[in-house]
């Protein structure tokens, strides 16, 4: 797998969320804090977007808005609303309250496409917080995806396959559905690298966008049991080895042996908490010769044993709260 596609398998938790709406008249809703990631898609008309920090957003149709941390944000037909008035929206945090807006004119369900209204889906992905890449917690609060015509053909035919899954009620939307929020996703957050994401700003934007580097972390996520070492890898790349493990060091954060060690271990860690496999067998994959040297470095960077790690992620989730909050 790619760096990219590791780091959205690895993320997620259970099905995305998600909901839909008919805005008119004065309205307005605040969502999250989400356990995850929010996000926004605006089909028709225009509203605002009231971020957790900074200046509204103003938002047209096929506009993408994904909130990659989950703070607590507005959306409303104006840029004069505060977020702390607005009625929280519980909706795509999977409860079952009904949408409420300001005044007038919030309805749930498709209507007809005439008069002056907004359509609106919203939902969210839920996030294992203890197993996020560092490439998703240097995300900024919010991502603008204005529409652009003729760019990210995948992520436009994407949002339509959605949208004609959500009004026409197909057989099969239910295992559409959530495979479509995922590539929702990853093309998102692909259009938001090629973007907005500039090599200059250092760290993952330029790990991902730099020849070597990006080549080094393709082999690492590819075959991490590999007996990788920076010899090899600068190589591979065409490096010398000093060049290489500063150049990685200086955008990814950590030397490429402490990053292969931590990818390795966030390997295991979703293999533990979405498979029934052995522990030695997750150790043979995940490059470590013994269940006992696996075991000490997983304690090592999660705090607490491969099993124990296990049994808390596989049990059923009793903490969430409406509105995403966590007891």
């Amino acid at each position: 797998m790619d760096v990219l596609s590791d780091v959205v398998t690895t993320m997620k938790a259970g099905r995305p969320k998600i909901t839909r709406s008919r805005r008119t008249g004065r309205w307005g809703s605040r969502f999250g804090p989400y356990p995850g990631a929010g996000f926004h898609l605006v089909l028709r008309g225009a509203c605002w977007l009231l971020p957790p920090r900074g200046a509204p957003v103003r938002l047209t149709a096929g506009d993408i808005v994904l909130l990659p941390h989950g703070a607590v944000h507005g959306m409303s037909d104006s840029a004069d609303h505060s977020v702390d008035q607005l009625p929280l929206d519980t909706t795509a945090a999977g409860t079952s309250s009904t949408v409420t807006g300001i005044g007038v004119g919030v309805e749930p369900e498709w209507a007809d496409d005439e008069g002056d209204h907004t359509l609106l889906l919203c939902g969210a992905y839920r996030l294992d917080r203890g197993v996020v890449h560092p490439f998703l917690r240097g995300l900024p609060d919010v991502l603008h995806l204005p529409a652009r015509l003729g760019r990210h053909a995948s992520l436009r035919s994407t949002i339509d396959l959605i949208a004609t899954d959500l009004t026409e009620g197909r057989p099969g939307a239910d295992v559409a559905l959530p495979a479509l929020l995922d590539l929702l996703l990853v093309y998102a957050l692909r259009a938001w690298l090629e973007d907005q994401c500039p090599q200059e700003a250092g760290g993952w934007c330029a790990a991902l966008k730099d020849p070597a580097v990006a080549a080094a972390l393709d082999r690492m996520h590819r075959d991490p049991a590999h007996p990788w070492t920076v010899r090899e890898l600068a190589d591979a790349v065409g490096l010398s080895r000093t060049t290489f493990a500063a150049r990685f060091t200086a955008y990814v954060g950590r030397p490429p042996m402490a990053y292969l060690t931590w990818w390795r271990l966030s390997t295991a860690a979703r293999m533990l908490r979405d498979s029934s496999a052995p522990l030695a067998g997750i150790a043979r994959q995940v490059g470590y010769g013994s269940e006992f040297a696996f075991a000490h470095a997983f304690k090592r960077e999660f705090g607490t044993a491969p099993g124990g790690f296990r049994r808390s992620r596989t049990a059923p989730d009793v903490s969430a709260r409406p509105g995403g909050e966590q007891g």
